[in-house]
């Protein structure tokens, strides 16, 4: 189960790989991609079906037994982005000596210290002329080697580098891309090794989403091989848990929803994130699919519960001061309900209450997570989807530490929880 998310993890280094590789698997479990452009049609029980949008988002469904408006709905929901830099457009810049380096823009929150000195490489999409301007295609892009690096300034030049210095966004982080050894590569590099990989020609390419990822492979480390080092872990992992789990059960009264954001580490408001009607609008043709009225989409939301899935803070051993002295959970000890008193997420008392029961019976343990209430702490989907439908819910998540950082950690035995717990809540 832990080989199968290192795979995942290697395979998605950003938002639009993720969404790819989850419709692919979701293709291969027997469920039917789904044209928003056309009519649902009937719905029968045991339907299982998947929409994306912008490439970038994937919302998976599969319908139970009764209708949505008798029984509800079940759905986990996670985010596909992680933080990182996007390369801006005529990003490439020639330097002294021929060296090519690239304009980026941060993506997210990074930690961008750990950025410096790994190999990287670029992902996203490449759009190309397609039958007219309306409708152009879509070409995804994962160069499968180290290709660029941002180098760390000698600590010679920088004797203060080690007491934490501030880093420049638009100077520190610009990656290093290759040395210019012909005129015709000047300004040209970076799209020559986008028409290599994908076998166009410059003049086909109409734009381009590119990012910088990690090019070294996820894998686990400790004496145990216990823990989990990979970038992206927030919130792929939890993207992994729940089509797992989704894939794994079987036909129920309640109808499953699997909901795969996108633009979360950026506020979620765009057509792609949480903050969406989109999702709401393809649940309401369910219910008008199977009953003719868009009541039953308003009876099914009051009947339905909600799990937002988003990484949480593992204590650390090096910094317990900046944990709550008593509800700070630890890597290994199973999924963690995160709890804020300002509503920065769902869980109240009855959530909690609903999810530490599915826990339990799965065998599986539970935690809980409150910011020191002298640190500050984020948000995550929760509310911002019940902003849109209304739901009972709970905000939970695997603990990780160095969260937003090039390479994150986790655990081996909280993803196997994890499953374990989502897929009794969908059977």
């Amino acid at each position: 189960m832990v080989n199968r998310l290192l795979d995942f993890l290697n395979a998605s280094p950003v938002n639009f790989l993720a969404a790819r590789n989850i419709a692919t698997l979701l293709e291969h479990a027997g469920y039917r991609r789904f044209d928003t452009q056309m009519s649902l049609g009937e719905v029968k029980a045991g339907d299982k079906f998947f929409v994306t949008k912008n490439d970038s988002s994937v919302y998976a469904f599969h319908v139970g037994r009764k209708l949505l408006a008798d029984a509800g709905f079940r759905m986990i929901c996670a985010h596909c982005d992680s933080p990182t830099f996007r390369i801006k457009p005529n990003a490439e810049m020639t330097c002294e000596g021929g060296i090519g380096k690239l304009n980026t823009e941060v993506y997210g929150g990074p930690i961008m210290s750990t950025w410096f000195d790994r190999p990287l490489s670029i992902a996203g999409r490449v759009v190309i002329r397609g039958k007219d301007a309306l409708n152009p295609e879509t070409l995804l892009l994962h160069v499968k080697r180290p290709l660029l690096q941002i180098s760390n300034l000698a600590i010679h030049f920088n004797r203060q580098v080690n007491d934490g210095v501030k880093l420049s966004k638009q100077k520190d982080m610009l990656p290093i891309l290759g040395i210019v050894n012909e005129e015709l590569e000047r300004g040209n590099m970076l799209m020559n090794v986008i028409c290599k990989e994908l076998k166009i020609t410059p003049d086909n390419i109409l734009d381009f989403d590119l990012y910088l990822a990690d090019a070294t492979p996820a894998c686990t480390f400790g004496v145990h091989d216990e823990f989990i080092s990979s970038g992206r872990l927030d919130d792929l992992s939890m993207c992994f848990a729940g089509l797992e789990a989704m894939i794994a059960t079987n036909t129920t009264d309640m109808t499953k929803v699997l909901a795969i954001f996108d633009n979360e580490e950026t506020g979620s408001q765009t057509k792609q994130g949480a903050g969406s009607p989109f999702l709401s609008m393809m649940l309401k043709r369910i219910a008008l699919a199977q009953s003719g009225s868009e009541e039953a989409f308003y009876q099914g939301v009051e009947r339905a519960f909600m799990i937002s899935a988003d990484n949480a803070h593992a204590w650390h051993p090096n910094y317990s001061e900046k944990y709550d002295p008593t509800n700070h959970p630890v890597l290994g000890g199973g999924p963690v309900i995160k709890f804020n008193a300002a509503q920065k997420y769902a869980s109240d008392a009855v959530s909690a209450a609903v999810f530490m029961e599915i826990c339990r019976e799965a065998g599986v343990p539970c935690q809980r997570f409150v910011n020191h209430s002298d640190v500050a702490g984020g948000s995550t989907l929760g509310n911002i989807l019940a902003s849109s439908i209304p739901l009972r819910g709970v905000d939970m998540g695997n603990a990780i530490l160095a969260m937003h950082s090039c390479r994150e950690t986790g655990s081996a035995a909280d993803h196997i929880y994890c499953v374990k717990a989502f897929s009794k809540f969908f059977s």
